[in-house]
């Protein structure tokens, strides 16, 4: 069945016993408003994804759309230090899609969103010509000061949780259409389906010690340079803590013939994190130490082993089209 050949209310009808529910929600999907309880501030984020650009139906299900979709706003909430809560989806739906495939994508929400308790209450259906999501997170503060990017204070540990490069490789061998082996196909899953890790994320801004946390979703570099400059510092990485991240990118950056350390320095898109930490305190489960914090940087600087890193490096959502 394609979308022209049914109706709003029978999709809604449809996807409804898909999606979580999240944990306090007051009122669910099918009233004018969703309506949830907090327990502190709420921290709200919104992106959008875009067939074409920013995904391809030959290359991602329907459920690694969703999942990905869902994992990048959560990642969002969770780097301020929010506990994610519920998730507000709108789509534009062409009408000669399957109706199956937006079955799918809200199977992946709920693979992303369930095991979390995260619920997915509410949003808007319109057409379109080619598929676009729009993807809200509410998070709840919990009583908690947000973590901003301007907390990064001189003398501070840098850390960092999750994967680095993974998705850029990935994307590299699809555009190839490289013959990859099992490592390798770990690195395209990681593309289709990216794997912050939320719950360490969220455990270590809860801990306390952390000044400033941010998700890496344009590239280490560029993200820590939006860091620096929101601190006004100087972040220089230490190039063999970072080594610890190249794992599988060996093999992918020697079938194609490219660097793995630009991967690792500049590859966007794995939602992992970024953090400072005061001295002294215990490194979070799930991170490692890669750098520090060494000194005051009016409009912020960042380096690796203290050589400078040329241009921005990573995604630029307008440049790179």
């Amino acid at each position: 069945m394609l979308i022209s050949q049914t109706t709003e209310d029978d999709l809604i009808a449809r996807l409804l016993p898909l999606l979580p529910r999240g944990e306090g929600v007051a009122v669910p999907s099918g009233d004018d408003c969703a309506v949830l309880t907090m327990a502190g501030d709420a921290a709200i984020s919104t992106d959008m994804l875009v067939e074409g650009h920013h995904f391809r139906r030959d290359w991602s299900s329907g459920a690694d759309v969703g999942f990905r979709a869902a994992v990048q706003n959560l990642a969002d909430a969770v780097a301020m230090g929010a506990r994610p809560r519920t998730l507000v989806i709108s789509l534009g739906l062409p009408g000669a899609l399957e109706v199956a495939w937006v079955e799918d994508f809200a199977r992946g929400l709920a693979q992303a969103c369930a095991p979390l308790g995260v619920g997915v209450d509410g949003g808007d259906l319109v057409g379109s010509e080619a598929i676009v999501i729009g993807v809200s997170v509410l998070g709840d503060m919990e009583g908690r000061a947000a973590l901003l990017r301007s907390g990064a204070q001189v003398g501070d540990r840098v850390i960092h949780a999750g994967n680095l490069g993974h998705g850029a490789a990935g994307l590299a061998l699809l555009k190839a259409r490289a013959t990859i082996d099992e490592a390798m196909a770990g690195l395209v899953d990681d593309f289709k389906r990216p794997k912050p890790p939320l719950r360490q994320a969220l455990a270590a801004a809860q801990s306390g010690g952390i000044t400033a946390m941010m998700d890496v979703s344009d590239g280490l570099v560029r993200d820590a340079r939006r860091m620096a400059k929101a601190s006004g510092v100087w972040i220089d990485f230490e190039p063999r803590s970072l080594e610890k991240k190249l794992g599988p990118l060996g093999r992918a950056a020697g079938r194609l013939h490219a660097d793995r350390r630009e991967w690792l320095l500049t590859g966007g898109e794995d939602h992992g994190f970024i953090a400072t930490i005061r001295p002294g305190v215990a490194t979070p489960e799930g991170f490692i130490d890669v750098g520090e914090v060494r000194g005051a940087a009016n409009g912020g600087r960042v380096s690796v082993g203290n050589r400078e890193v040329a241009g921005l490096g990573g995604w630029d959502h307008f440049l790179e089209q």
